[in-house]
């Protein structure tokens, strides 16, 4: 595997760095309330590297889909946009992510969706298994591409040191631009 990429949120700058990754995951939304200020910066950064992008919402207690319309109301998709829940507040079903998952599915179709968690809410909260398009497992081992879970995931989160860095699960950066449908977009 050489595929690898980092997440960024409000807590990075807006000018990350881009070398050496094939793909970033921007923190959008949380709830109905919060939205990412620096995250249009953030994309323009990852569009210019040419970068696979994905965009993510952080759940939290609340109807489902008014934080389905909320997050998808903030961004302007392109063709290979992957979308991913961001599954880490006790209070939050199992329930309610399947049906987040389902409806941003349904919202967004021709987008891969996909579920962020760590292994203990994978192995100890998560019922169902369902993570729409593929399992982005958080375990911070620095074992990158190793998740210790017998699940097929497609993207592991191995350590936070100096940023959020996962590896994917896919042969080169063309897998996974075939995979996620991704075209170059202007920054």
């Amino acid at each position: 595997m050489s595929v690898k990429g980092i997440d960024v949120s409000s807590a990075q700058s807006e000018k990350y760095p881009t070398s050496g990754s094939d793909f970033v995951f921007i923190k959008i939304t949380e709830g109905t309330t919060y939205t990412n200020p620096k995250w249009v910066a953030q994309r323009k950064a990852a569009r210019k590297a040419g970068l696979v992008t994905g965009f993510y919402h952080f759940a939290r207690p609340g109807p489902a889909a008014a934080q389905v319309n909320y997050f998808l109301s903030k961004i302007d998709l392109v063709d290979g946009d992957i979308l991913i829940l961001d599954w880490e507040d006790a209070r939050v079903s199992n329930a309610w992510k399947d049906t987040w998952l389902k409806q941003v599915q349904q919202h967004a179709p021709g987008h891969k969706t996909i579920l962020y968690c760590n292994r203990d809410f994978w192995l100890n909260r998560d019922t169902t298994s369902f993570a729409a398009d593929g399992l982005w497992i958080a375990q911070y081992n620095n074992r990158p591409g190793r998740p210790d879970i017998q699940y097929p995931w497609l993207f592991h989160q191995y350590t936070d040191q100096p940023l959020d860095t996962s590896i994917g699960n896919f042969h080169d950066g063309a897998a996974l631009r075939t995979w996620s449908r991704h075209i170059a977009v202007p920054a």
